[in-house]
């Protein structure tokens, strides 16, 4: 299963519902959370996600189904007032290939779905848009496209951007406890040196852990089309495995074994670490000199929906440096959207420092060292797949 990337920002007092602790903790909430059914009775219904029925489509209502722990209420309150349009938002999405299973029975037929818009991993929007699942963005009636980072625009699969807005970005790299290292990491070699026998982890995201792998072996993985190109990396994760160099494969639950020591080095997101290292500060994060993988998740328009007027004016507005500031100061991930570092700073106080922080705003040359996955087609996928259940014994 296809683990997803969250933090607890410290903003946020009360424990809450996130997208790791729905993968990770089976969906418990804590005490004292933030209430899913309040926030989506609120927002105008349960967590279905069915053909459309009667009624929607009906040109002033939107139903957006999205990751656990990845929208605050506010925002979508403030939504629908600026806008009138009735706004439907449910948590329902809790892992990309879970979720194609759901919907492929209906959209293999060509029936729509009743979400208008889904935020699926980049490849998965890329799959989808292979599919033709989806449908063209109606890009005239978004000016504040115009805010779209740079380096998220003009992907292989959709080079002139129209079918997708991505939703929220980060960054994989290694992180480790230098406690237990003893030395600074600069290299994916580090994830293989004999010293740390034993003591690293890697993730059971596949495009991740392969990919920091494939960049460690001087490959490109953005060329990369091909289970035979990506060999090499299944190869040498399979020996490290085989000779103990690995503790365990984890999803974002690595990070009690790096804080206590268990893991040197792992692979991780940068999400996660960035509260770790406020509060263990032998705990670090870095973009390997390689490079790291970046990710995002993406907002698309389902095929078959006809609430075309309520999607755009839903996606001006998230594109709203404004509005984006406040989605980051919840969510703390990378925002898409241009200008959201400007608009944390006059927010002041926790927002502020937020606005500092190298996790959240990496540098150009960060972002130079940077590189992304491109489609696999649907028998190549297949294979990555089952090589990497077959090593990581998922």
């Amino acid at each position: 299963m296809n683990t997803r990337r969250t933090t607890t920002p410290q903003s946020v007092k009360a424990s809450r519902l996130n997208r790791r602790d729905f993968l990770i903790r089976g969906g418990l909430m804590g005490a004292g959370a933030l209430s899913l059914p309040a926030l989506l009775a609120a927002c105008g219904g349960d967590s279905g996600s069915t053909a459309n029925t009667a009624g929607e489509g009906d040109g002033n209502s939107l139903f957006f189904e999205n990751w656990p722990g990845y929208m605050d209420e506010e925002t979508i309150g403030l939504f629908q007032a600026a806008s009138g349009v009735s706004m439907k938002y449910t948590e329902a999405f809790n892992d990309n290939n879970e979720y194609f299973a759901k919907i492929q029975p209906e959209m293999s037929k060509g029936k729509t779905i009743a979400p208008d818009i889904l935020a699926p991993t980049f490849w998965m929007a890329a799959r989808l848009l292979q599919l033709d699942w989806v449908q063209k963005l109606p890009k005239a009636d978004i000016p504040n496209f115009v805010n779209l980072r740079d380096d998220l625009s003009g992907q292989s699969w959709d080079k002139d951007d129209e079918y997708h807005l991505p939703y929220q970005s980060g960054i994989a790299g290694i992180a480790y406890n230098s406690k237990i290292t003893g030395r600074e990491l600069k290299s994916v070699s580090d994830l293989f040196d004999p010293a740390f026998k034993g003591k690293i982890g890697m993730l059971t995201e596949m495009r991740d852990t392969i990919g920091l792998i494939l960049m460690g072996e001087g490959k490109k993985i953005a060329d990369i089309s091909t289970f035979d190109a990506a060999s090499v990396a299944f190869d040498k994760l399979e020996k490290a495995k085989s000779e103990g160099q690995i503790r365990s494969f984890t999803g974002n639950d690595y990070v009690d074994d790096l804080s206590a020591g268990n893991f040197a080095a792992c692979v991780a997101w940068s999400g996660d670490v960035l509260q770790l290292t406020k509060d263990n500060p032998d705990v670090k994060f870095i973009v390997p000199e390689e490079g790291g993988t970046s990710w995002f998740d993406t907002m698309v328009f389902m095929k078959g929906s006809e609430n075309t007027s309520p999607v755009a004016k839903w996606m001006n507005f998230l594109y709203d440096p404004v509005n984006a500031a406040r989605l980051t100061a919840f969510v703390q991930y990378i925002s898409p959207v241009k200008g959201v570092q400007e608009e944390l700073v006059k927010m002041g106080g926790d927002n502020a420092k937020l606005a500092e922080d190298p996790l959240l705003f990496p540098d150009t040359a960060t972002f130079g060292r940077l590189q992304s996955w491109g489609a696999l087609a649907e028998e190549e996928e297949a294979k990555f797949d089952e090589a990497f259940a077959s090593v990581t014994g998922a």
